[in-house]
């Protein structure tokens, strides 16, 4: 089997990447796998690709409802149409004629919170799995940094199946969450392939400022001097609104804002717009990103710091796809801390909503006289964020009563308080830090730095100008030699 000239058939890639092939290998010889890659090194053909020589369907789990919208875009684009998202975008016609048809679609994109409706399920397991894909992996640990509970369902989801090939991704997780990922996924003879999360062709510099006004001072500088196209994250929705429009109003742009508060038509729009260079910045959320194969992403600014090491490599990780020179810069003050514990204790329901949501499922109760049976799930209400919600309906239905529900929820809330403020802690000591930061990082991963990088970090040193877009200009243009240049004009001249 020549595995290269099916990666040119099917993605015009001349040649893998690193890591890719030897996990397509292995899934092809039916061994579960899992696999470790870097953001941006191209983590779905390592499933997409084998999905083609197998009989089966290819049924993806992902957390996130835009990755999974970008991944099927990506795949209809180069034709193929046989891939689906089952979820909240489609409408009610469009999941029933969905699921009737299941049997004629190959790869299937699903939560893992929707592959839990019984109904849904009935109809994917009537459909031979030949490989099971648990996107971003990471998920189904406590130790992980984005723990989802719903994850932990897949293990039986996979029983259930009848143990398909399985293929567990993620771009960072240490070694307790790998054993996590085994553990719960029943993975116990796995082929591993754990790359490194180093990105060398991505400059690591912290600029440490005094206040916010100092702060977009700094940002607009870097913006007017780097070598676009870039990325600026913030915490707020509202503050990538109002910079990406100053943007436009100082000429630095074009330039928008992306976030969870853009219907998903305009998240479409802007993503393509991006993609095909009409967008210059993206003023965004940590909702930008995920699965937008942009190669030439030349920089990356933080306006706030992440709330973890983890998400900080998911983020630099997008620029610099192509390998080429690209910079990360992180913008920190003081007070970005207390900020970032705000949004922390804000992810998970507070004591008022809890209650709040006690009431109204006794009342709930009471007023249709349910004789044990759980009240039927509505959409968010006002007040709650979907991740609150979700959280409440999970503890809801598996505790005893409303006692076991608060104390079980109340007890899971401060553990993963607990287990974020350390990762918090974390990522300051590293901002902090007065050594190298990408030996730093690599530690904290279990590596260690294998080579010396010409541009490393601010710690390091580095040299700015390559990164700038008057020197990017001058590699463009080349000098011109007027004393051949004239002698070529003459040459022509004389020869007519």
């Amino acid at each position: 089997m020549e595995l290269e000239k099916i990666l040119y058939e099917k993605f015009s890639y001349t040649q893998f990447r690193k890591g890719q092939k030897e996990i397509i290998q292995s899934i092809l010889n039916e061994k579960d796998t899992l696999a470790l890659l870097p953001t941006g090194t191209g983590k779905s053909l390592c499933y997409q690709l084998p999905g083609y020589l197998m009989k089966g369907m290819v049924l993806i789990i992902s957390p996130l409802l835009s990755l999974m919208q970008d991944q099927v875009e990506q795949m209809k684009i180069r034709g193929e149409k046989r891939v689906v998202a089952i979820n909240s975008f489609l409408t009610r016609e469009e999941r029933r004629s969905v699921l009737q048809n299941v049997h004629k679609y190959k790869f299937i994109y699903i939560s893992p919170e929707l592959i839990q409706n019984d109904f849904i399920f009935k109809k994917i397991k009537s459909v031979p799995v030949s490989l099971l894909v648990i996107d971003e992996a990471h998920c189904i640990s406590q130790w992980g940094y984005d723990f989802r509970p719903d994850y932990l369902e897949l293990g039986r989801i996979r029983r259930e199946l009848g143990n398909p090939v399985t293929l567990a991704l993620t771009a960072t997780a240490r070694e307790d969450v790998q054993n996590d990922i085994k553990k719960f996924l029943h993975m116990e003879n796995a082929e591993e392939y754990i790359n490194s999360v180093d990105r060398p062709n991505i400059a690591l510099q912290v600029i440490k400022v005094r206040d916010y006004q100092t702060k977009k001072q700094h940002l607009f500088e870097l913006v007017k001097q780097l070598t676009g196209p870039g990325i600026l994250y913030f915490s707020s929705k509202k503050l990538a609104n109002e910079v990406a429009k100053e943007l436009n109003e100082r000429s630095l742009g074009p330039a928008a804002a992306y976030h969870s508060g853009i219907d998903q038509e305009m998240r479409i729009l802007l993503q393509q717009q991006f993609l095909y260079d009409e967008l210059k910045i993206m003023c965004a959320t940590s909702a930008f990103g995920m699965g937008v194969n942009k190669e030439n992403v030349r920089y990356i600014i933080h306006f706030h710091p992440p709330i973890n090491l983890e998400s900080y490599l998911q983020e630099i990780g997008r620029a610099g796809r192509d390998g080429e020179k690209s910079i990360a810069v992180m913008l920190y003050a003081d007070d970005d801390i207390f900020l970032q514990q705000q949004l922390l204790e804000s992810e998970y329901p507070s004591d008022i909503q809890i209650d709040h949501f006690s009431r109204i499922q006794r009342l709930k109760n009471f007023l249709n006289n349910i004789d044990g049976n759980v009240p039927e799930k509505t959409a968010v209400p006002e007040g709650y964020t979907e991740v609150q919600w979700r959280l409440l309906w999970k503890f809801y239905i598996n505790s005893k009563d409303e006692n076991d529900f608060k104390r079980k929820l109340r007890s899971f809330i401060d553990e993963r308080l607990a287990i974020k403020k350390v990762k918090l802690q974390e990522i300051t000591d590293w901002i902090e830090y007065e050594g190298c930061r990408r030996e730093r990082l690599l530690m904290s991963f279990q590596e260690t730095k294998r080579e010396r990088h010409d541009n490393c970090c601010d710690n390091c040193g580095l040299d700015l100008s390559c990164y700038q877009q008057a020197n990017a200009l001058k590699k463009q243009v080349l000098p011109i030699n007027w004393r051949h240049r004239l002698a070529e004009l003459f040459s022509i001249e004389m020869e007519i």
